[in-house]
């Protein structure tokens, strides 16, 4: 495993984020499809044992129950100081004032919460999983400053937000003194490439490493068009941001083509393309086979010639902004 820098920090990566979304308790929070954590966690050790470094989680994933199974594999397959664990904070967590944003309040209250299920004493990277427009935004940064002066986070994140709304919290991070976010975590894949002009060139400008979610296109990318699974068929999140436009279908069978012709999987083809932008640190990938992490291992090695990338890229129409 050949690592790298997050962004423009010191902290080494491996080039693959280990997304464990896929991990909870079924019955808990939204998620019908995850796995339980006696069928997480042999994925989560495969992933260990291939070198990954970077596993990416939620409070709210499963209610919680994600940050439970990955702190408690983490501390029986890996050493604290070897692994870098990200968990984000704003979704709602209990019913009832404050149980949600990024207040003061909840971010201290939910830091706190998440520390506790993940077994840890400090959290490596901490997001904010979106925009709080109901927050003045100096309140949520001051915050997460002192969350990393207290010693509980050692770096910050954002996540799916405009370029503007990014932008100001960065300009607020460096007038007052405040700890600074270094990464952004957003929606991008081939199916949706509208942050190439929204949100990287910002982060090309600012050192911002990049980690984009979903670069499957929730496994739209990694199938042929039609085929669906039960994750699929039950992400009611996921269908809000895919297959309304025709041409999203010819970039799902320009991959196939590709795929095709080197003899690998359309999912190899995709994460490749992904991870080839100069801005992104790690793609996160979702493991719930273990050939889902073979995929995901194989593609960094391929690089895409320029008349493949030409034949992934041509296809595309501007889309609307989704996933904020």
């Amino acid at each position: 495993m050949n690592y790298g820098k997050l962004g423009s920090t010191g902290l080494d990566v491996s080039p693959l984020a280990l997304g464990c979304m896929t991990y909870g308790e079924p019955d808990r929070g939204s998620h019908p499809w995850t796995l339980p954590e006696a069928e997480s966690r042999p994925l989560i050790k495969l992933a260990v044992d291939a070198g990954i470094n970077f596993f990416d989680t939620a409070n709210v994933y499963s209610d919680g129950t994600s940050e439970e199974i990955v702190g408690r594999a983490l501390a029986d397959y890996t050493r604290r100081d070897d692994v870098v664990i990200a968990t984000k904070v704003h979704g709602r967590m209990h019913d009832g004032p404050n149980g949600a944003g990024l207040s003061r309040k909840a971010i201290f209250a939910e830091l706190d919460n998440s520390l506790r299920r993940l077994g840890t004493d400090y959290v490596d990277l901490y997001q904010i999983h979106r925009f709080d427009p109901s927050t003045p935004l100096e309140e949520t940064l001051e915050a997460l400053h002192d969350a990393v002066r207290a010693g509980k986070v050692r770096y910050l994140g954002a996540s799916s937000m405009y370029a503007w709304q990014f932008s100001k919290a960065l300009y607020l991070q460096q007038l007052n003194g405040f700890s600074r976010f270094v990464t952004m975590q957003d929606h991008y894949n081939l199916i949706n490439r509208e942050e190439e002009r929204e949100m990287y060139g910002l982060c090309a400008d600012q050192g911002i490493g990049v980690l984009p979610w979903s670069p499957l296109a929730r496994g739209k990318l990694a199938r042929a068009w039609d085929e669906t699974t039960s994750r699929s068929e039950s992400d009611a999140f996921g269908k809000t941001l895919y297959g309304t436009f025709d041409a999203d279908r010819r970039v799902s069978d320009a991959v196939g083509e590709v795929a095709a012709d080197r003899g690998v999987s359309r999912a190899q083809i995709a994460l490749a393309w992904v991870s080839r932008n100069p801005v992104v640190s790690a793609p996160i990938v979702g493991v719930g086979k273990p050939g889902h992490l073979e995929d995901a291992l194989a593609s960094l090695a391929i690089e895409l010639t320029a008349d493949e990338v030409e034949s992934l890229e041509s296809h595309y129409v501007p889309h609307p902004v989704v996933g904020f």
